[in-house]
């Protein structure tokens, strides 16, 4: 029998009558094993319209009384040992997120296709083969993430019409074995990621899906050599075309008669010559991108004045890993560069970091910087930081202020929607020290997972950044993060030397580029290390095991 004396959080949000309710970490998860599974009291708070139980490895299962709080809208289960999810889920119809992401899941239930209102579904790191039959009668899904399973493909009825608010697929790190050239039927599909599978090809069909924005199919071993080529290092509009004109060229060869094969094989000759040429040409093209994307690694040996990194051990309690390097060659300058260098690094905290709840990256310009620097904590009210925006403020005050900022913005979508803010504040609840990175006068430069400093912020004007990435999760974590980073890093000033752009156009900078400057879009990755008190190195990055996996088309020179 529970007793809830060791759960204050459900009496208080029965008694205040809350629509949310968070567990996360090992605090909860000592009293989860101690029950041998949650409260059943939870089962009772029918007004929580938001329910996240996280990061307790001890939650093996969810008790069939789930199917009580009928007013839940976001389910969140993630990065606990679950095995199985129980069918009544399916009775949860105002559920519109369900969150399940690293779990043990070998399979899920049936009930989920039962959630008409449901719009994000993700079951990323679990042990899937196979989807539900009927995802189709889950009408407004925009999101569906099933990485990192072991998927081979997707269910006959999944490439529907029915999913026409579909947006966003990702499948990356399964042994999907096929696509369906019935997936231009997902009208919606603006994102799909299925690299890192066993696809041999590619539909051309794929070409027809009118707002598809952005495709990684890396890591695939196609058939057609060409296109394989081109999706490690082409940009997503040119494979699109180079499947349009491969569709066109299958349409052509299936068509004519009899009485018209002479005159077909004449033009089919013609079509052939012309499509070698197109196809020599456009080899040419892919071998220039390709030898535009380059990373040179300068040893920290090389560079006597690289800044140094010393980690305090009280970090280990707190957040414990951390990665750092120093990137040159990085043009903000032009037109959106730096906008378009931010919203790619919100879009890996989105992601790849789970709202900053498995990592934070930050970046910082290294002009600004006042080295040594000290990766160290202090106790909430003692730890002052100037954060982006703002005045200098304590880690409280300054919780405070984004604890009331997150709630003003839900009431603002009437609870509908967890916020990116609600989900990192948590992670250091209960904590009685706050990690920080300090500056050589004391100053706190970064305070992960919340923010970093506006005396270090990059600007357009920004030559040389200084990047972190921190985690509670795991050293590779943060290195697989800094990895990814840095090829976007890569993508980005690829394009901006692509694309001329004037440094003033979107109203920042000192005017145009500077023609005579050559558009070289190198990458120069400055090695840090970071050392215990004692000098001991923690860890260099980047290392030779680094940037070193499935990197796509950037060439990394040592």
């Amino acid at each position: 029998m529970d007793d809830l004396e060791n759960w204050p959080e459900i009496e208080k949000a029965a008694k205040e009558k809350r629509r949310e309710l968070v567990f996360q970490g090992p605090s909860f998860d000592e009293r989860i094993a101690a029950n041998g599974g949650l409260a059943s009291a939870i089962y009772s708070l029918t007004l929580l319209n938001y329910l996240e139980v996280s990061q307790c490895p001890s939650l093996t299962e969810i008790h069939e009384g789930i199917q009580r709080l009928t007013t839940l809208q976001s389910l969140i289960l993630c990065r606990n040992g679950l095995s199985s999810v129980p069918n009544v889920v399916g009775k949860l119809k105002a559920l519109k997120v369900l969150d399940l992401a690293a779990n043990n899941l070998s399979a899920l239930p049936e009930g989920i296709t039962q959630l008409k209102e449901l719009a994000t579904l993700n079951v990323s790191c679990n042990n899937l083969e196979v989807l539900p039959e009927g995802l189709s009668q889950c009408t407004k899904l925009a999101l569906i993430n099933v990485s990192k399973n072991r998927l081979t493909g997707f269910p006959a009825d999944f490439y529907s019409e029915k999913l026409d608010r579909l947006s966003t697929l990702i499948g990356y790190d399964n042994a999907i074995e096929q696509l369906s050239g019935d997936v231009h039927k997902l009208a919606a599909l603006k994102v799909l990621d299925l690299s890192n599978n066993k696809l041999k090809e590619i539909p051309v069909d794929l070409s027809d899906c009118a707002k598809l924005k952005e495709i990684n199919f890396r890591g695939n071993k196609l058939n057609d050599k060409r296109l394989e080529k081109m999706v490690n290092g082409c940009q997503t509009k040119s494979i699109l075309d180079y499947l349009r004109v491969k569709g066109k060229g299958r349409q052509g060869e299936d068509g004519g008669d009899a009485e018209g094969g002479r005159k077909a094989d004449k033009g089919k000759k013609q079509q052939r010559k012309k499509k070698e040429k197109v196809a020599d040409d456009q080899e040419e093209e892919e071998e220039e991108e390709l030898n535009k994307m380059v990373a040179r690694v300068l040893h920290v040996s090389d560079s006597p004045t690289a800044i140094s990194v010393t980690v305090a051990a009280e970090v280990k309690d707190v957040r414990p890993y951390l990665v750092c390097c120093v990137v040159r060659g990085m043009n903000l300058k032009p037109g959106n560069a730096l906008k378009r260098f931010l919203v790619a690094q919100t879009k890996l905290h989105d992601d790849m970091c789970g709202k900053r709840t498995i990592a934070t990256i930050a970046s910082h310009d290294v002009q600004l910087i006042k080295a040594p620097l000290t990766y160290d904590v202090r106790p909430p009210t003692q730890l002052k930081v100037v954060s982006l925006g703002r005045k200098e403020m304590t880690a409280v005050e300054l919780i405070k202020q984004l604890q009331l900022e997150a709630d003003e913005l839900r009431k603002h979508k009437k609870r509908q929607n967890v916020t990116g803010l609600h989900k990192y504040l948590q992670l250091l609840q209960g904590k009685e020290m706050y990690p920080c990175i300090v500056d050589a006068e004391g100053q706190v430069i970064s305070f992960p997972p919340i923010t970093n400093s506006e005396k270090t912020k990059i600007k357009k004007t920004t030559s040389e950044l200084f990047l972190e990435v921190t985690s509670a999760a795991s050293l590779q974590t943060c290195k697989d993060v800094m990895d990814a980073l840095i090829v976007k890093m890569a993508e980005l000033n690829k394009f901006t030397s692509e694309h001329r752009e004037e440094a003033g156009s979107d109203g920042e900078g000192e005017g145009p580029q500077d023609p005579a400057e050559p558009p070289s879009s190198e990458l120069i990755v400055q090695q840090i290390r970071t050392v215990d008190r004692e000098g001991n190195l923690k860890v260099v990055y980047p290392s030779k095991t680094d940037l070193c996996g499935d990197v796509g088309n950037l060439t990394v020179v040592w």
